[in-house]
């Protein structure tokens, strides 16, 4: 295996590497491209304007990816699959249930922290991070999209906005389909709104059975720089938006 050269140590407030420095393929951590460095909302909005996200457990230091390929989820591919299509029905249609954004953001975050997944030995959102994307939140960039039955939070995610451009982070659910709900509700947003893609960073089963797939990293980097150009929407859930899948 071909050596890796020096992984970076990054200051706060220091620059980021140029992505195409990040550990390629052949490595055990493809797609590393520093450690180091600060989760301050500078930090993190400079980030994910150039494609790069932290991602560490743990004990570890700051670790900053950039992965080759990205799978982003262009939302106008999002794949409504008939079971899904009926529950979104069922939903819109019970005057219990709604879709929320940004009323429980510390318990979306945290819930996701505690959701076990396959593979995974712990969670990357340590409570550093949950404090950090907290701060992102009061800030205007980081935000919950909430599934609510009967008054009760029964899952959702939560993503990073800058522009125009959209980077899903996690997900979780108490019941079933609550987090698909908010994804699909997402997707909504994003196609009433102009928003054309939302960042999935790494490859999933799950995530390409809704539609996402991989792309090349310097085509999703041209994507983000010219998403974050524009005007972000406003964060708001009109039930209306259901049309723009439920009508397709």
């Amino acid at each position: 295996m071909p050596k890796q050269p020096p992984l970076p140590w990054l200051e706060p407030g220091d620059a980021f590497p140029e992505i195409t420095q990040a550990w390629g393929a052949n490595s055990d951590a493809a797609g590393l491209l520093a450690a180091g460095g600060s989760l301050d909302v500078a930090s993190l909005l400079l980030a994910y304007s150039h494609g790069i996200f932290p991602w560490y457990s743990q004990g570890q230091p700051i670790l900053w990816w950039s992965t080759d390929p990205r799978m982003v989820l262009e939302v106008n591919r999002f794949k409504l699959h008939h079971s899904l299509k009926k529950t979104i029905q069922r939903f819109r249609a019970d005057t219990r249930c709604e879709i929320r954004f940004d009323t429980a953001f510390d318990t979306v975050i945290k819930s996701c922290a505690h959701t076990e997944r396959n593979g995974q030995g712990g969670t990357w959102i340590v409570p550093e991070m949950i404090a950090a994307y907290g701060d992102l939140h009061a800030a205007g960039h980081a935000h919950s999209v909430e599934t609510w039955v009967d008054g009760e939070l029964v899952g959702g995610l939560y993503c990073i906005n800058i522009g125009r451009a959209v980077f899903g982070e996690s997900m979780f659910a108490h019941r079933s389909d609550a987090s698909k709900l908010a994804l699909a509700a997402l997707v909504c947003f994003c196609r009433a709104n102009g928003v054309g893609f939302i960042d999935c960073q790494q490859n999933t089963g799950h995530l390409a059975s809704l539609g996402a797939a991989e792309m090349p990293r310097f085509r999703f980097a041209a994507l983000v720089k010219e998403a974050i150009a524009l005007t972000p929407p406003a964060w708001r859930f009109d039930p209306l938006y259901w049309r723009h899948l439920l009508d397709t």
